[in-house]
């Protein structure tokens, strides 16, 4: 969903994230924007200060490998679930960016009992955005539904 009807100038983009989103004029429906750099394997969480965005967190996180890659775009944040999950793994926290991809915590067994792949910071994931379990939580816990997220 790209509700801008201008040119975004990505020039500053993984260089100032706040310079990024601020010079853009990038608007969020929450106080909130989430952003992540498949290239850096980076999600930013910026918070409205002031009139302006500024940056509250940097995490470390896991991006789509090259056969399932992560979609890339400008999208507004949906349902979440205290976890997610099939029959080899699940995962906690879990919002929906669109369709069948998430920001997730890393994986766990089927149960959510014990860890299976706690990786961050490389491209292995089937597309799904994974970030620390508490990263995960804290988003889940704190970023509201219709939040603007950009992927690049």
């Amino acid at each position: 969903m790209n509700r801008y009807y201008r040119q975004i100038d990505y020039s500053k983009f993984d260089k100032n994230m706040e310079e990024f989103v601020n010079e853009n004029h990038i608007k969020s429906d929450t106080g909130y924007i989430i952003i992540t750099s498949t290239k850096d394997k980076l999600t930013y969480i910026l918070k409205k200060v002031d009139y302006r965005f500024k940056v509250l967190h940097v995490w470390s996180s896991t991006v789509g490998k090259s056969s399932t890659p992560t979609i890339k775009g400008i999208f507004k944040s949906g349902i979440k679930y205290p976890a997610i999950g099939g029959e080899k793994s699940s995962a906690k926290y879990a919002m929906n960016i669109v369709d069948d991809y998430y920001y997730h915590s890393i994986l766990y067994d089927p149960k959510g009992l014990y860890v299976i792949d706690d990786r961050l910071g490389v491209a292995i994931s089937m597309g799904c955005i994974r970030l620390a379990t508490e990263n995960a939580r804290w988003m889940y816990d704190n970023i509201p539904i219709n939040t603007t997220i950009i992927i690049k």
